[in-house]
Order: structure tokens, then C-alpha cells, then sequence
């Protein structure tokens, strides 16, 4: 018994040592989330921009640091390219008439490519001691509250909770959401559809940028592959916050704040694979095979579970 608790410990103790990290993760993957969110569930749009637009976001901010420029100036343009990312998706998607996941695709495609020309190579690090950054992996432990990733990452997404909840309060967020619940009934109205697509697809890609900016930082440096399969992610955000939360949360503004949790869970369960000894080779497979299930499900239940529907009425009885 004695051998096996000593055994046990380390590895509980490497579990305990990484979770705050997870939670770092999880919070700054949370942002990306939101904006997956404002386009699969108010949209029902399904984006795959931000595969790229992750990365776009990334490089932007740490090759403006690099040449100098202050971190926020550098958040701030790293979250305009993300809404340029979306603008050209919602282009192709509304001008041209592309359908919108293939429009998704194609950005993303185009992205490889301008992300490559913006960092010059594949990869570009950015050093902590050298740089004024907002989060890092170092400001998890031993620093001021103030400084602390987690809590610096947390307000950023109690602000921009806050934000998105007061635009889709005003009449043009509302028509936003009327184009993603009736489009035809939202042109009926008289609400421009086209323009709203585009403006949705700005505002997730922007957070989704945003979100690469936080990231590069956080980890140091913004790599080509940094974006890849995160919309799997995200939709695997999505889907737990809503499994978990959709009950208790049916306030707009609550819904975000359960999707960012979601993110955090899932990191933190990602974790916890890590730490049974799963092959980390296996780790996207298993997330899409959530995500697969999760969404599945409605259907599964609706098909195979619900109750029979009585017909007929009083002259057949």
C-alpha cells in the first residue's frame, strides 16, 4: 500500500500542478468559443473561417509586438484582421453566392497562405521578459491578482459578455438574430439579411482573432497550425455549455458565459485524459467524436425515444 501511494502521489500532484493552466486555456479558448457560438446558434451558420482566423489573429498581434508596437495596439489589430477574415467570408457567401460553409472553407484555405506572409515562416515566438504582454504561461502563479492570467483572461470575457449583450439588445442586433432564427420573415420585415450575415461573421471572427492574440501570447509564440481544429473545439465548447448550463441559463447573456465555461470543462476533461495516459494522437478524434454525439442526439432522441403522438379526434373514438 505504501508503494502504490508513493507512486499515486507524483502523478495526482502533476495533475493538481497543470490544472490552472488548463483553466487558462479553457478561458482563452472560451472567447473563440463565443464567436463560434454567434454563428452556429444565432447565425446557423456553421463558419469554418476560424481555423484560420485563430491564426490570423495570432500572428498579427506578435509580429506588430515585435516591430515594436504596444500590446494592445497589436490586440486591437489582431481583432480587425479576424473581422476582415469574416467580411470576405460573408462576401463570398452573400455577393457571389457561394454556399457558407464552402465560403468558410475557402477563406480558410486562404488564410495558410497570408498567415505564412505575415510571420515570414512557419512559427514566431515572442519572449515575456523582453515584451509587455497581458497573459502569459509565467503569470499563472506567484504573481499579483492583477496581473494573474486567469483573472485577467476573466474579465476580458466578462467585458465582452457584457458588450455582446447590449448589441443584441439594440435593433440591429436583434435583426441579426431575426436573420439567423426566419430569414425569410427577417426580409419580409424589411431587414437587410446579406448585410447582416456579413456584420455576424466580423463579429465572431473578430473574437475568434481576438482569441489567437490571447493564445500567442499565453504560449509564447503564433505557429501556422495554431488554428487547426478549432472549430471542433469550439463547437465541443459550445455543445457542453449548452448540455450543462441550458436549463439553468436561459438569459442571452448567461447562455455566453455557459458557452465560455463549456470551454473551460472541456479543457480541463482534456487534461484529465492527458493525465490517464490516453495517446495524445487520439485526442482530436475523440473531441469530434463528442461533438459527432452531442449533436446527434436530438435527432437520436426525436427519432427513436419520443412519445407517440395520439391522433384522431372525437368521431374516430
Amino acid at each position: 500500500m505504501p508503494y502504490i501511494t508513493a507512486l499515486s502521489l507524483p502523478n495526482f500532484s502533476a495533475l493538481m500542478n497543470a490544472l490552472p493552466g488548463a483553466f487558462a486555456q479553457g478561458l482563452i479558448w472560451g472567447i473563440m468559443a463565443v464567436g463560434v457560438y454567434i454563428t452556429f446558434r444565432i447565425l446557423d451558420i456553421a463558419d469554418l473561417t476560424v481555423d484560420g482566423s485563430l491564426c490570423t489573429g495570432g500572428a498579427v498581434c506578435i509580429m506588430m509586438m515585435l516591430s515594436g508596437h504596444n500590446v494592445w495596439v497589436s490586440m486591437l489589430a489582431a481583432t480587425l484582421a479576424g473581422m476582415l477574415t469574416g467580411f470576405v467570408t460573408g462576401l463570398f457567401h452573400t455577393f457571389l453566392g457561394i454556399p457558407a460553409i464552402l465560403s468558410g472553407i475557402l477563406t480558410q484555405l486562404s488564410l495558410w497562405s497570408i498567415n505564412l506572409k505575415i510571420m515570414g515562416k512557419s512559427n514566431q515566438a515572442i519572449n515575456v521578459d523582453k515584451f509587455d504582454l497581458v497573459v502569459s504561461l509565467r503569470f499563472i502563479k506567484k504573481v499579483a491578482f492583477y496581473k494573474n492570467t486567469l483573472f485577467v483572461v476573466a474579465v476580458f470575457i466578462i467585458v465582452i459578455v457584457g458588450i455582446l449583450y447590449w448589441f443584441f439588445g439594440t435593433e440591429m442586433g436583434s435583426s441579426i438574430r431575426a436573420t439567423g432564427c426566419n430569414g425569410n420573415m427577417a426580409r419580409a420585415q424589411g431587414i437587410n439579411t446579406d448585410f447582416n450575415k456579413v456584420l455576424g461573421l466580423m463579429i465572431s471572427n473578430g473574437l475568434v482573432a481576438l482569441s489567437g492574440a490571447l493564445l500567442s501570447q499565453y504560449q509564447g509564440f503564433a505557429d501556422i497550425n495554431m488554428g487547426r481544429g478549432a472549430i471542433v473545439i469550439g463547437l465541443a465548447a459550445v455543445i457542453i455549455g449548452e448540455a450543462v448550463f441550458g436549463k439553468l441559463f436561459h438569459n442571452f447573456g448567461l447562455k455566453l458565459f455557459g458557452i465560455a465555461i463549456g470551454s473551460i470543462i472541456y479543457y480541463l476533461v482534456y487534461q484529465f485524459i492527458i493525465w490517464l495516459g490516453v495517446d495524445t494522437d487520439l485526442l482530436k478524434l475523440l473531441s469530434a467524436l463528442l461533438v459527432a454525439v452531442c449533436l446527434g442526439l436530438p435527432h437520436l432522441k426525436s427519432k427513436y425515444f419520443a412519445k407517440p403522438v395520439k391522433r384522431g379526434g372525437g368521431a374516430n373514438a
